[in-house]
């Protein structure tokens, strides 16, 4: 038995973290998170998260059986190609295009009959095509609770269009701590 890849495991834990920021779109939630990298924020800290999904169906319109069968017909055609154009690279010298024009039209004519049995088999339930896609209401950003508060404050600094406060490196020493132009300190006058 095989062992899952461990970050196959990590995708399917509940993220976790803070929460950072929160977007409409994905769009705006991923750039929220490129304008963190630009800065050079350790970005494998951060999720996006797509929150409140929905299952969301178009239509794109009524099955006819004219669509259905030229539906078949086309898709059929398409495997036909692929498969005339393999048996063509070892047909013999002379006998390739042949070879493709058969391929095409056998690929269409069985493309043809499997809609057929398909739509009808349907009875008529599904008389329409869609497509189907899955949405989130809005999206969150978290992060690690180490980096949390900084995420946070870039992210709110990139939003008004400033830029972030300059963190000192090192704190500041106290008044009364020894400087480099006196070592001795306050009181110790050489």
């Amino acid at each position: 038995m095989t062992n899952p890849n461990r970050r196959q495991l990590q995708i399917r834990e509940v993220p976790s973290g803070w929460p950072v920021g929160s977007f409409d779109t994905y769009a705006e939630a991923q750039e929220a998170v490129d304008s963190l990298s630009d800065r050079e924020f350790p970005v494998e800290k951060l999720t996006i998260v797509g929150v409140d999904l929905m299952q969301v169906e178009n239509i794109t319109g009524r099955l006819t059986w004219g669509r259905v069968l030229g539906g078949g017909a086309l898709s059929g055609l398409w495997m036909g190609m692929f498969i005339g154009l393999i048996f063509a690279l070892f047909a013999m010298p002379g006998t390739g295009w042949s070879v493709l024009v058969w391929s095409l039209l056998i690929g269409a004519m069985f493309g043809l009959v499997f809609a057929a049995i398909a739509y009808a088999f349907s009875g008529g339930r599904r008389d329409f095509s869609s497509a189907t896609a899955i949405v989130a209401g809005h999206y969150d950003v978290l992060c690690e609770a180490d980096m949390a508060p900084q995420a946070r404050d870039l992210i709110a600094a990139g939003a008004r269009g400033q830029r972030p406060p300059e963190r000192p490196a090192q704190p500041e020493q106290p008044n009364n701590a020894p400087h480099s132009d006196n070592p001795g300190g306050p009181g110790n006058a050489q």
